[in-house]
């Protein structure tokens, strides 16, 4: 028997010396699942394996035994807090999974197919033509002598001259190059009817989470009753969660209507911020439309509304605008709130704060790993807006590419231009491809007994509620699991299909969910659908 005194005297942690115990036991199992109950990670580690990881936090050289620096009771206890559902443990398991069906090892499905995160392209979507080009033709300049549509090659021309050096290698300043940002303004105009937009107004980042934290962080401060609170929507996107948890700023959660398409209700806002002000100072109110994880677009009526609230509770606006073109269901349109606010007249528009945000990562471009976004601030603080330069600055500048790829999103090609029709035809199809999706998804799953899927209206995902049999709550309870995860485990586990749990996007209490993404290629889609609808009756029976 494996003698963890002898092998590990050093190991001076509880979990440490609870191992030292439970190995000087008979009959110690040879992995670890009672570990479940004192520590999550743990679960059904191998005896060997559970040590190793004790064993770092002890170093030996020529002074002696002494602990480390850094050890889980010495790092950063906000780092600690920090979950991430979407790439949880589910989506860990999914990847060994994958590993043990390359080394031949026999299971029921023969491929994982990850219905998990909004990957685009990693899910089959083709990048668009001519934003390709023009990137290919700014990484190698050379290409310029060789057959090229004549527009992109423009394009390049005109990113490669604002940069230094004419190198896509070169850092820009840190708000992102100026010719982009002038190019994100006049797309912004054109989108609002022709509402100012100014480039000085404008920061270029690393997606839009780059700018979402960033703006988080310059919010953040106070202690005890003083420290900063956000509002967030429940179910959310895990970024904010996370980020706050981070900071150590206040989440401040208000739930959205699932019996009425996930909409936003200002009477809940105003129940939410008023049990806050006991603990906390709200200051700031984050809005996700189109939604994710719940795929509900808000309406013109909701967003005045929100806007009122703000400028009544004195709260700075986020907007989260990265699905803006993502809008499929009849009768929904997106409305920037930027707009918004300043068609409601100056009353608002001269005094509401807000940060809006946009990405290069969804819509129809999907361009997830180029890592471009932008955000555009609204009446901040001049001194405010010296030191959110001064915070970006920390990070020297956004990607190049990432800022050059932006720039097509924002200035595609024109009607007069050689690129036009095939742009237009490959915009149109990947919409299209989406919107007939996301109806499929939402009527197959409302055909399984104990599903109920409201309508994808936009954005790129579903959250439909489960309804669970008792006995699979106690099981999953039994296994320290949130039932939601027990059931997305299983489905992986049985049928190869990566789904994420809604406990991991927040949801309200007794309600269970999971969140999948509409992005597979259609056939795929169908086999996820379909297999989803075989596991539920399976599990429905199993636990009945």
């Amino acid at each position: 028997m494996l003698s963890l005194a002898s092998t590990y005297p050093y190991c001076k942690s509880w979990c440490g010396a609870a191992v030292h115990w439970l190995f000087h036991t008979s009959n110690f199992p040879t992995t670890l699942p009672c570990f479940s109950k004192f520590h999550r990670p743990f679960r059904g580690l191998s005896a060997e394996h559970f040590c190793e990881l004790q064993k770092p936090n002890m170093t030996e050289n020529g002074l002696g035994h002494r602990e480390r620096v850094l050890n889980v009771d010495t790092m950063n206890p906000n780092v600690k807090r920090i979950e991430y559902a979407v790439r949880g443990p589910v989506v860990q398991r999914a990847v060994q999974i994958e590993k043990e069906l390359k080394e031949g090892v026999k299971k029921s499905f023969t491929e994982v197919i990850k219905a998990n995160i909004g990957d685009a392209h990693a899910m089959g979507q083709k990048p668009i033509t001519f934003f390709r080009q023009v990137i290919a033709l700014c990484v190698y300049p050379d290409l310029l002598e060789d057959k090229f549509p004549e527009d992109a090659k423009n394009r390049a021309r005109r990113i490669l001259q604002a940069c230094g050096g004419g190198s896509l290698g070169a850092y820009s300043a840190s708000s992102g190059i100026e010719v982009i940002r002038q190019d994100v303004a006049k797309y912004i105009e054109k989108r609002d009817s022709g509402i100012p937009s100014n480039p000085d107004d404008i920061y270029l980042s690393t997606g839009a989470s780059d700018a979402i934290v960033t703006m988080l962080k310059l919010l953040t401060a106070g202690e005890g009753k003083t420290r900063t609170g956000v509002m967030i929507p429940i179910p959310q996107y895990p970024l904010y969660s996370a980020a706050l948890a981070e900071l150590a700023a206040v989440q401040i959660s208000y739930y959205l209507d699932e019996d009425k398409c996930w909409s936003l209700d200002v009477g809940e806002l105003r129940r939410a911020v008023k049990a806050a002000r006991e603990h906390c100072n709200p200051r700031a109110l984050c809005i996700i439309n189109p939604g994710n994880p719940t795929g509900q677009v808000q309406n013109r009526q909701c967003i005045e509304d929100v806007i009122r609230f703000a400028a009544e509770e004195h709260l700075f606006l986020m907007a989260d605008e990265v699905y803006q073109d993502n809008v499929y269901m009849e009768g929904c349109q997106f409305h920037s709130f930027k707009k918004v606010l300043f068609e409601m007249g100056p009353e608002y528009s001269s005094v509401v704060e807000l940060a809006s945000f946009h990405s290069t990562s969804k819509c129809y471009m999907g361009e997830c790993g180029f890592r471009g976004g932008y955000m555009e601030v609204i009446n901040m603080d001049p001194e405010v807006k010296l030191h959110l330069t001064k915070l970006v600055s920390v990070r020297l500048c956004p990607s190049i590419p990432g800022q050059a790829l932006l720039d097509l999103v924002v200035n595609p090609p024109q009607p007069d231009e050689p690129s036009y029709a095939t742009f237009i035809k490959e915009r149109t199809a990947n919409l299209h491809i989406l919107s007939e999706k996301a109806k499929m998804t939402e009527q197959v799953l409302n055909t399984v007994p104990g599903i109920h899927c409201n309508p994808v209206q936009g954005a790129m995902y579903t959250f439909p509620r489960l309804t669970l049999p008792e006995k699979a709550i106690n099981a999953a309870k039994e296994q320290e699991q949130a039932p939601d995860m027990f059931y997305c485990m299983k489905l992986l586990e049985e049928m190869g299909i990566c789904l994420v749990p809604g406990s991991g996007f927040g949801q309200r209490d007794g309600t269970y969910h999971f969140r999948m993404t509409i992005l597979p290629a259609t056939e795929k889609l169908k086999i996820v659908l379909e297999k989803i609808r075989e596991f539920h009756k399976r599990f429905t029976e199993e636990f009945s």
